[in-house]
């Protein structure tokens, strides 16, 4: 091992997507577009949710969590990208390297456990209609919401005490275009059994129980909705938008962090890392608004009022 494999880095490279040099407009141009079209969608559905009092019900302020989330997401993972291209400068602290991964972390465990309390929002609608706004009132969807956001915070704290505790690493470049989990794992040279080990534990952890939770209040929607004669349309019609982005979500999070290690690349980390946080936040308020009625009858009269 080289002498300077034993010594403590100060900063890291980030590869990016591609060192292909001819490929570096079209990837700065193609994420800048999607980074663009997530901000303003999501920006659209967080401002008509605050605007429009039609829509200050418990699922649109989950709705706009969801967006406040997505447009986290994608701000501190491809940031780097836009900045590097502009600059020149694809180096980054191991301090913030450490935040940004903190961070990320932390919104991925938020949207889980925010798409979880969205199902139990419906659950409650189409189950329990007569009860919903005694159930799903203003305090309860509040609680629930800064419960989601503490538990994503506290489910990254240990992935960073043990990766802050790393003394060493093979090489200063990380292949991949943001501090990810696994490709700094994957970097060091130290012991990383526990790393390794606490990863596949959360992640079974938030596959299984955020996952249960999601989809078993389905499984008595569904049969509520079969055994109405009147409104089963509009039923289904509100809560397919919510399983679309669910089902988007966990197929990516599992295949990408559930694999067994003879299946796990970081090229293929990178391409399904590529699609969670910057193609799904994009198709997020594509889903939601081109699927529900309310969302486009407030951008209708937003427009309306604006041109008028």
């Amino acid at each position: 091992m080289n002498v300077t494999n034993q010594t403590t880095r100060t900063y890291f490279i980030i590869k990016g997507i591609s060192d292909v040099p001819m490929l570096q407009i079209p990837i700065f141009l193609l994420v800048l577009f999607i980074y663009l079209l997530t901000l303003g969608g999501n920006m659209s559905i967080f401002l008509l949710v605050c605007l429009d009092p039609r829509l200050h019900t418990p699922m649109y302020f989950f709705l706009c969590n969801l967006s406040a989330l997505d447009m986290s997401c994608s701000t501190v993972t491809l940031h780097k990208i836009l900045i590097s291209f502009l600059t020149g400068d694809k180096t980054v602290s191991v301090h913030a390297c450490m935040t940004q991964m903190f961070i990320f972390i932390s919104l991925v465990c938020n949207e889980l456990l925010i798409l979880t309390a969205m199902s139990y929002d419906r659950y409650v609608a189409i189950c329990n209609p007569l009860r919903y706004s005694a159930v799903m009132r203003p305090c309860v969807c509040a609680g629930m919401a800064g419960v989601c956001w503490v538990l994503g915070i506290v489910e990254s704290i240990p992935h960073i005490v043990l990766i802050s505790r790393f003394t060493c690493y093979k090489t200063q470049e990380i292949n991949h275009f943001f501090c990810d989990l696994l490709p700094l794992v994957k970097l060091s040279c130290n012991d990383t059994s526990l790393s390794e080990f606490l990863i596949f534990i959360c992640g079974l952890l938030l596959s299984t129980f955020p996952f249960l939770l999601t989809f078993i209040p389905y499984t008595f929607i569904i049969q509520t909705i079969l055994s109405i004669r009147t409104g089963r349309h509009k039923a289904f019609y509100t809560c397919s938008s919510h399983l679309t982005v669910v089902i988007l979500l966990y197929l990516t999070l599992i295949y990408q962090y559930m694999r067994p290690a003879s299946m796990d690349t970081l090229e293929s980390n990178k391409l399904f890392s590529l699609f969670n946080t910057a193609a799904v936040p994009m198709l997020n308020p594509l889903i939601y608004s081109l699927k529900n009625k309310d969302v486009k009858f407030a951008l209708r009269r937003w427009w309306f009022q604006v041109t008028t």
